[in-house]
């Protein structure tokens, strides 16, 4: 497990913090993320270096100069620890330590700290420590041995005639292998769940979003669970799976880890097991922190991450969550300039809840009409559509046309309803139905 075998960032060391960026000033809130996650992993910043890089050191990624002057912050400060905000070739961080005479960690790092944190269940927990041993082999130069750092030395563990590198490598490699026929072990089994679930006929819901956007909130709400909710980076990392009932039927509801700016490429591929509950649901609920002023770009990175695992095409129903940090917000619906369903709510306050369910219902085609249509020979064309939809239940000849026993999604309805031979179909809508436009005849 990943706490058993990696040094972790103790609570209370004092980092540095360097935040890399070309050109102009850092992108506003790149900044106050990293500083977010390095106090989520447990340090104190005490510091923070800019640094301007037109073209990346190869030996330590910023300027002989700026190494200089991060190397006088860390002394006037006590800084223990340097985080840097960008990903750093082990070359680089070899030589960033030495020149430092810190720990230096690179974002990639700090984000696997964080996840070996926060996993709880035990595949969490394999997952987390596989991607880490992934980044830790990658570290393993001559010269510069990082399980140095591991909890205890590794006397009884060498083979004959082998040098350290040679031990540490053998033992990482073993490690690795461990762990993936393990999780491909608990893969199996969620694999027959979710088969499981798919032969229920229950649709299936995931919750996706930028990390504190309010998912977890969002999922206890809807289903009176008490998953992990915590106003903190990567609250959640293990998928939590629930049933609930909405109007009309039930549903299968996952909560999911959360996404995060440039989140690196081998914790993607490290949690595919995880992130396997969005790539297999019939509808994303794309939560966002309506109070963010960066919402629009925070929702691009979470569709890139989505299109990244292969969910980038499946249908989305936009939740703005945290309503309650904006002055005179309402829970409503409305549709966005570019076409995506928003419902507007406060998680948790239950607020715009019962929208919620309602736009879940109708999206998932649960509410239903139900009920008997009077249908004259001149309603041809409609019939067909129903039957097309195989919607009707029972037909029996009349006099002047037909008496159709009918059963379809509300929406369905709703959209043959508008059309200029959809009076049969008007009396039997609820007064909410939604609104369609007309279609032009064929």
């Amino acid at each position: 497990m990943p706490t058993q075998l990696f040094e972790r960032s103790r609570g209370g060391e004092n980092a540095l913090l360097i935040q890399p960026h070309a050109g102009g000033p850092p992108a506003e809130g790149v900044l106050e993320e990293f500083a977010e996650l390095a106090r989520s992993a447990g340090a104190r910043v005490a510091a923070v270096v800019p640094a301007r890089i037109d073209r990346p050191n190869p030996s330590i990624l910023i300027g002989s100069g700026k190494l200089d002057e991060v190397k006088a912050a860390c002394e006037a400060t006590g800084a223990d620890l340097v985080l840097v905000n960008h990903a750093l070739t082990p070359v680089q961080e070899r030589n960033l330590e030495k020149a430092l005479e810190r720990r230096v960690v690179d974002r990639t790092g700090l984000i696997l700290d964080i996840f070996a944190q926060r996993a709880r269940s035990h595949e969490g927990k394999l997952q987390v420590e596989l991607a880490q041993l992934r980044h830790m082999a990658t570290r393993l130069v001559r010269g510069w041995t990082h399980l140095e750092r591991q909890r205890g030395g590794s006397i009884g563990l060498r083979g004959p005639g082998e040098t350290q590198l040679e031990t540490d490598r053998r033992l990482l490699q073993k490690r690795m292998e461990m762990l993936q026929k393990r999780l491909e072990k608990v893969e199996v089994q969620h694999a027959q769940m979710r088969r499981a679930r798919v032969r229920s006929e229950l649709p299936r819901v995931a919750l996706v979003g930028y990390t504190n956007a309010g998912k977890s909130t969002l999922f206890n709400a809807l289903t009176g669970a008490d998953a992990y909710a915590a106003d903190q980076l990567f609250a959640t990392l293990d998928p939590t799976v629930r049933r609930i009932a909405l109007p009309g039927g039930g549903v299968v509801l996952a909560d999911t880890v959360g996404f995060v700016r440039d989140l690196p490429h081998e914790l993607v591929a490290a949690f595919r097991s995880t992130l396997s509950e969005a790539r297999e649901a019939d509808l994303l609920l794309h939560v966002v922190d309506a109070d963010d002023p960066l919402r629009e770009e925070r929702m691009a990175q979470v569709d890139a991450v989505l299109h990244e695992i292969g969910a980038g095409d499946l249908p989305q129903l936009l939740v703005f969550n945290k309503i309650d940090r904006i002055d005179g917000a309402q829970p409503r619906i409305d549709v966005r300039g570019d076409d995506r369903q928003a419902v507007w709510l406060s998680a948790r306050d239950g607020l715009g809840l019962d929208l919620l369910r309602e736009a879940l219902g109708e999206r998932l085609g649960l509410r239903r009409v139900v009920g008997l249509a009077q249908l004259p020979t001149s309603a041809g064309r409609l019939r067909a559509r129903l039957h097309a939809l195989g919607a009707v239940r029972d037909e029996q000849h009349a006099a002047d046309g037909w008496l159709l026993r009918i059963d379809l999604p509300l929406a369905e309805a709703a959209r043959l309803a508008a059309q200029p031979d959809g009076a049969p179909l008007r009396a039997l809508l609820p007064a909410t139905a939604p609104e369609h436009p007309v279609e032009s005849p064929a």
